[in-house]
């Protein structure tokens, strides 16, 4: 069955081939979307559009460096090429590796908030003047944002509470014709996050009210809704999705 309450809506995604990424791009496109799949790794996002839209008229794959702010621009023109306008953008493009503070170089952390916070900053100031009055910004948060992040992953935790402090100054420079949310995932069963899994699942479940990690699939649900009109009167907010494991405002 299609969900059509984003019938013909144009959307950017970035980290579109991502475990989170790929499940966002599977939700909207079946709620009637037209999507820009922007990802590092362009032969699969190809093939996630492909599998969506072998015809390739609503999808679009392209090769993007979150980091590299030409490459946001290269999405941007791309998208305003095929699809005319923007109606939402969702930067979910991130890294998430392992290093501890006492001996991570200052590349390891520039690569981090290079592509977790730079990254989101350059899509959405390119993306801006494109989209239409009624659209959104959906940014990827964490549970870190809130909490703090696991033992190695500072700069992790560092760059995604910069994510919550550009969403809500970013909701109130552009309320009201733009809404701007974040969600903030917990701890989700995803390619990025398996060795961390294998090594404190336990410790994580343990915590979890629900008893089992997220999937990408119950992300995309929030950051379609928040895309939606069911959301219109909601900007500047987190919405957790976590099981239970963070309870905090």
């Amino acid at each position: 069955m299609i969900d059509n309450n984003l019938q013909n809506q144009v959307v950017i995604l970035t980290g579109a081939a991502g475990g989170i990424g790929s499940a966002i791009a599977r939700k909207l496109h079946r709620s009637g979307a037209r999507v820009v799949l922007a990802d590092f790794n362009v032969e699969s996002a190809s093939k996630l559009a492909s599998s969506l839209d072998p015809q390739g008229d609503t999808v679009l794959a392209i090769g993007y460096e979150a980091s590299s702010s030409s490459d946001a621009d290269a999405v941007v023109s791309a998208c305003i090429s095929r699809f005319g306008h923007i109606d939402h953008v969702i930067p979910a493009a991130a890294i998430y590796e392992d290093q501890p503070l006492a001996t991570m170089t200052d590349e390891q952390w520039r690569r981090t908030m290079a592509i977790n916070l730079d990254g989101v900053f350059f899509i959405c100031r390119q993306s801006i003047p494109h989209i239409r009055s009624g659209g959104s910004i959906v940014t990827i948060a964490s549970s870190a944002a809130h909490e703090g992040s696991s033992s190695g992953h500072v700069h992790y935790g560092t760059s995604k509470g910069g994510i919550l402090g550009f969403t809500k100054s970013l909701a109130r420079e552009l309320a009201p014709n733009i809404r701007v949310n974040a969600v903030s995932p917990g701890t989700i069963d995803t390619p990025m996050v398996q060795e961390l899994l294998r090594q404190e699942g336990d410790k994580w479940l343990s915590g979890t009210p629900l008893g089992r990690f997220g999937s990408g699939e119950e992300v995309a649900n929030v950051v379609a809704f928040l895309c939606s009109d069911a959301s219109s009167y909601i900007t500047g907010s987190a919405l957790h999705v976590n099981g239970g494991l963070y309870m905090g405002g």
